[in-house]
């Protein structure tokens, strides 16, 4: 598929993942003016027109269709952290996407076509001799109750806009971004509110933390999402004997940074013939979860 799309939604955590380590610029707080009795109001004001500037940062990001993307997480565990990170090109409409991660020194390439998840994995490591696998994310989201798969799909994030309010908001400074001016927002997410919120609350509790960095035309430049899970996923469980009694903590931090908007975004599925269909897999192990 090629496209230079017509959009609506925007990135939030990407199914894979990552890197860190990554030093993220400006942190000043932005309050050090206004004494006096209008100073409560003048800052009530300015609380408004930042939720206000947040709520509309994705639909100004999606109207620019497409986008190059960086993705950086880690992911630490039990004292140990895994870092890896990618870049790519996504579609801001429809969530395609076409990225080259790189996991513990391992490539990885990765699409997400028509809400199902591809990667081909490094030589001898997919399953089935084929070099190839894939996840249909609608199915494993509908299993988790998250209907439109805002956690999963790397362009599903517009339903954190409706999930602030005012107080949820803070102006935390500014910050130069591959050479943009940005102004850095801090806002708290009412899981609650998101899609499938519910099961999420049992995961990551009941708010989550997120940075945005807005440019002067309010679109997106920078999203960061900080989880932390009461439980491990089930392909890092390995968990000493000694640790199995107390609940694992892990925790995420996954960045995400756009730049070259109205890029060309080319996302096709490999030939069926080279791909291993792993859905089942993931919902079983989802079950397990459970």
């Amino acid at each position: 598929m090629r496209r230079a799309g017509n959009g609506r939604k925007v990135c939030a955590l990407g199914v894979a993942g990552v890197l860190a380590g990554t030093v993220l610029v400006g942190c000043g707080d932005d309050d050090g003016t206004g004494d006096g009795a209008g100073g409560s109001s003048a800052r009530g004001d300015a609380q408004e027109q930042g939720t206000q500037a947040v709520r509309s940062a994705y639909d100004r990001t999606a109207e620019e269709d497409t986008a190059k993307v960086r993705l950086r997480v880690q992911t630490s565990a039990q004292g140990a952290s895994e870092t890896a990170n990618g870049q790519g090109a996504v579609d801001l409409d429809d969530g395609d996407s076409v990225m080259t991660l790189t996991v513990q020194g391992q490539r990885i390439e990765q699409r997400v076509v028509d809400q199902v998840l591809y990667q081909k994995m490094p030589e001898g490591q997919a399953p089935g001799g084929k070099p190839w696998i894939k996840i249909d994310l609608g199915k494993v989201s509908a299993q988790q109750g998250t209907g439109d798969r805002s956690m999963s799909d790397p362009a599903r994030s517009a339903a954190y806009a409706k999930a602030i309010t005012d107080k949820d908001v803070t102006k935390k400074g500014t910050a130069r971004i591959d050479g943009v001016e940005t102004t850095r927002y801090r806002v708290s997410v009412d899981v609650a509110k998101l899609p499938g919120g519910d099961a999420l609350r049992k995961q990551v509790g009941p708010t989550l933390p997120m940075d945005v960095w807005l440019d002067e035309e309010g679109r997106m430049r920078r999203q960061q999402i900080d989880m932390t899970l009461k439980s491990a996923p089930g392909s890092t469980e390995r968990s000493s004997t000694d640790a199995s009694s107390s609940p694992q903590k892990v925790t995420v931090r996954t960045v995400m940074d756009f730049t070259d908007f109205g890029t060309e975004v080319e996302a096709d599925a490999p030939p069926a013939g080279q791909v291993t269909d792993m859905t089942g897999k993931a919902l079983e192990q989802g079950r397990k979860q459970g």
